[in-house]
């Protein structure tokens, strides 16, 4: 009860100020919808397309089995979670968040799993921190790489010590079974060789094709109808977050006195976060804390990635606050990682290339920018960002390649598998 009047109070207060602040409104609503259809939607369709096909084709099965020992063994978690950890880092977030849904709502996960899944799969799309950070608002192509590191490399030391803690419990919970397991040993059938991996992975690629059923063109004709679908729903919630980023300015004022104006648009969305950042007018212009910001804001991912998260995960039994409480310690390390890599990294690339430059694209042209500590004048508008195109779709051509040669080396044992008796 209390939590529908709060939630009918804000809803009632924030279209107040949208009635007493219209042009503050709709400028806000325009720079967020240029934002997702600039940067969000060319980079993120791709992956949301290939990852209907690889579930429609069974080749995310293939890949479960594939990955299946190294999930079990370093991580403690089923073979088919490897797949919403490939495509949250590749497509960036909400891809990872709908995967660990698809597999919770197919019972292939236990809710534990899926609550440590979906913080670990859930990160900012690569093209967005490699070209656009890195080349468009920040001219400087390395420094979005390192960005891109520090949230990668903080994400799998996270994950590390999650693995670590969970086999340290799981030891302890097999020393407490151990008598009853041994009591029972004899008792138990002697368990059937195992099969060949390749031949496992084909076997759950057949298995899962046939249970689609679909034709190709079904397929993906399907997969970008729900694509579409998806960016349209992470659109919405662009704009809104951008227009509440711009509304609730008087709530942070004292924040933005101490000079911090990304904070508003970092707490509600992270790529309008990142822009923010990236014009952040620090004194003594030092590029190592904007890059160190800009990679703690894309690990947050904003008020509008966790909301995305929870329409993904609906119904799954999933929490919102663990993932929360994650995100804050995952940007925590970026940022760290990030000041701390920044000298080690600058100097590595100083002595191993000295010009450290090299083509790029942003605004649909090419040009040179190099690895220094000036911080550039002014970083390019949102408008400008129309060479995510030729990245995204170079990178899905690339990525479908990849899938149909896995389907077509993995058939020869498919075809033995439905030989075979």
């Amino acid at each position: 009860m209390a939590k529908t009047i709060t939630l009918a109070i804000l809803s009632i207060l924030l279209v107040g100020s949208i009635i007493t602040q219209p042009d503050a409104s709709f400028q806000a609503s325009l720079k967020g919808l240029t934002v997702w259809w600039n940067i969000v939607f060319p980079g993120l369709l791709p992956f949301l397309v290939l990852y209907e096909i690889m579930l429609a084709f069974g080749l995310a099965h293939g890949m479960g089995a594939l990955l299946r020992p190294t999930m079990n063994r370093l991580f403690r978690l089923p073979g088919e979670a490897a797949l919403p950890v490939v495509l949250g880092w590749l497509g960036g977030y909400p891809a990872g968040a709908e995967a660990v849904a698809s597999l919770r709502k197919r019972d292939l996960i236990s809710r534990s799993q899926g609550q440590q899944l979906l913080a670990y799969a859930h990160m900012p799309n690569p093209l967005f921190m490699l070209v656009i950070v890195g080349a468009g608002f920040l001219h400087k192509p390395l420094a979005g790489v390192l960005v891109a590191g520090a949230v990668w490399v903080s994400a799998l030391w996270l994950l590390f010590l999650s693995s670590l803690f969970r086999i340290r419990r799981s030891a302890v919970s097999l020393a407490d079974q151990a008598p009853k397991e041994s009591a029972n040993a004899a008792m138990e059938p002697t368990a059937p060789p195992k099969r060949g991996l390749l031949r496992a992975a084909a076997s759950a690629m057949q298995e899962g094709r046939e249970r689609d059923g679909r034709s190709f063109g079904k397929v993906l004709g399907d997969s970008v109808t729900v694509g579409v679908q998806k960016l349209m729903m992470i659109g919405g919630f662009m704009i809104i977050a951008s227009m509440l980023a711009k509304l609730a300015e008087p709530l942070y004022a004292p924040a933005v006195k101490l000079g911090l104006t990304f904070f508003g648009p970092a707490f509600f969305e992270g790529h309008l976060g990142a822009y923010a950042a990236a014009v952040w007018e620090l004194p003594g212009t030092d590029v190592a804390m904007v890059c160190a910001v800009i990679a703690a804001v894309l690990a947050w991912g904003g008020l509008s990635g966790i909301l995305q998260t929870g329409y993904s995960v609906a119904g799954t039994g999933l929490k919102l606050l663990p993932f929360a409480l994650h995100r804050l310690n995952h940007a925590l390390h970026a940022f760290l990682l990030t000041l701390l890599l920044w000298k080690p990294v600058g100097s590595l690339v100083g002595r191993l290339a000295p010009n450290a430059s090299f083509p790029v694209i942003s605004g649909g042209e090419y040009h040179a920018s190099s690895f220094g500590i000036r911080f550039p004048a002014e970083a390019v508008t949102a408008g400008q960002l129309h060479g995510l195109w030729p990245y995204a779709a170079g990178t899905f051509v690339v990525l479908f390649s990849l899938a149909i040669m896995a389907y077509l080396l993995l058939r020869p044992f498919t075809s033995a598998n439905r030989s075979s008796p």
